[in-house]
């Protein structure tokens, strides 16, 4: 069994512009964002690096080696694939592409871009598994069998053309080449990473929107709420509607990266032919974005309308304690004026300040036992009532 190369790649949503940044760090250690230069300079140090250079295909693309032969290709549109020779051993080439993506790459990168737009916590919390690209060549149904079984992989499916043959596992994929260029075969294992990595981010939006919903959901299903508790929950769900208004952004572009793919692979010759196993797919990838698209709206529409709940309650709290305290102003002005009306000529002894320092501080406490009340006030949550009521109508069709 003979290794051609090995692959591993990632996607992240880039354009050409952050491709001229990432290649003036590359090439001088420069960022114009970052005046950190030592830091810069260490991140470049640490990824040890022999050549870069631009290159141009159908995208452009900087072409990156790094002095313990390993090759790494970022695309304008943010694809990223890392590639070695073989070795002694399959596993410690995939350990030692994964570790140098971990260790070297992905940290300068993350660096080179911390400033805008971030990433929220809830998608970071998913640790991305790269797929693992094996290029065999006239390799035996033998050999692919044991390879599957080193890594511990059980066969999802098979794709068969006249150049070459695809056995994908979990997290594998063996790429049989019996007579095809391995430049061809190098684009091929591009759109799948592409592909593979699409359909990955997503699948987080989705679970993200989840998460959210059902948060949501709780403090809906809620019929009452205690006026202290309206504060905290109404900032909770604010940074809920940031994230969502950040990751709706971010779905909007993704439509443009699967349409630019799709078109390269149709107008291109030598790759058109693959269209066989690409063409359904690039559909299946934009009814899927559609349908998160959609869901992302209704979650949009979901978590602004807990807010204007909370609003709605923390407005009528506020409004209880504003004519709280007109009462008790009334009443202390109430009070001044009917002594000031049965004394003839107004004179200030100590009785009179023990007398307003007193009427200050009942004000006082009244107001605050007051806010104490309302602070645990229970609130009734309108649209428990309303949802109530659709459940009843949607039981009683059901009949």
């Amino acid at each position: 069994m003979k290794v051609q190369k090995i692959y591993i790649g990632g996607w992240f949503q880039r354009t050409t512009l952050h491709l001229s940044e990432i290649y003036d760090f590359l090439e001088e250690g420069y960022s114009p964002l970052m005046p950190n230069k030592e830091k810069l300079e260490g991140l470049r140090n640490k990824m040890e690096l022999s050549n870069v250079e631009f290159g141009m295909d159908d995208l452009k693309y900087i072409d990156i080696t790094s002095k313990s032969g390993i090759e790494i290709k970022i695309f304008e549109d943010g694809l990223i694939v890392l590639s070695k020779d073989p070795g002694k051993m399959v596993l410690d080439d995939i350990d030692q592409l994964n570790l140098y993506y971990e260790n070297r790459l992905a940290p300068a990168l993350n660096y080179i871009f911390s400033l805008g737009a971030l990433v929220p916590k809830e998608l970071e919390r998913v640790r991305t598994i790269y797929p693992y690209f094996i290029v065999l060549e006239k390799a035996t149904k033998d050999d692919i069998e044991k390879l599957m079984e080193q890594f511990d992989q059980k066969k999802h499916f098979k794709m068969i053309s006249k150049t070459f043959e695809v056995h994908r596992g979990n997290k594998l994929y063996i790429i049989n080449n019996i007579s095809e260029k391995l430049p061809v075969l190098e684009r091929f294992i591009q759109e799948h990473i592409f592909m593979r990595e699409f359909r990955g981010q997503m699948h987080k939006y989705l679970n993200l929107h989840r998460v959210i919903w059902e948060k949501v959901t709780q403090l809906k299903g809620s019929s009452q709420i205690k006026g202290k508790n309206v504060p905290p929950l109404k900032d909770k769900l604010e940074s809920y509607s940031k994230i969502v208004n950040v990751i709706e952004s971010r779905i909007n572009q993704m439509g443009l990266y699967i349409s630019t793919r799709e078109s390269l692979i149709k107008n291109n010759k030598e790759l058109s032919r693959f269209l066989q196993f690409f063409e359904f797919r690039y559909e299946a990838l934009h009814d899927t974005l559609k349908y998160i698209k959609e869901i992302w709206r209704m979650t949009k529409n979901y978590v602004r309308s807990g807010v204007d709940l909370l609003s709605k309650i923390q407005a009528r709290s506020t409004e209880y304690s504003v004519k709280n305290l007109v009462v008790i102003t009334s009443m202390g002005l109430g009070a001044t004026l009917i002594r000031l009306l049965t004394i003839k000529t107004p004179v200030f002894t100590w009785s009179g300040f023990i007398y307003l320092f007193i009427l200050i501080a009942i004000g006082y406490a009244a107001n605050e036992i007051m806010k104490i009340i309302y602070k645990n006030r229970m609130y009734k949550i309108e649209d428990v009532k309303a949802a109530q009521d659709i459940q009843k109508m949607i039981d009683f069709d059901r009949r």
